[in-house]
């Protein structure tokens, strides 16, 4: 039976194409973030509010931070 303890997890499942830590994950989700701000003022500003895609980058952050 093996030794719970010293038994080492299997590789992590994530939708990102490659191996990450948090900080990759935490990393990644803020440059999204400021990728989706950027596009949303260039095009969508005069019709939606900024804080939309706050809200929505957010949700995308913690997305990526939680299964990335």
């Amino acid at each position: 039976m093996p030794d719970l303890a010293t038994a080492k997890p299997g590789p992590r499942r994530s939708f990102l194409p490659f191996p990450t830590n948090a900080f990759d994950r935490v990393f990644v989700s803020v440059v999204a973030m400021i990728a989706l701000h950027l596009f949303w003022m260039r095009f969508l500003e005069a019709y939606l509010p900024l804080e939309v895609a706050t809200v929505i980058s957010v949700g995308l952050g913690y997305l990526i931070v939680r299964y990335g």
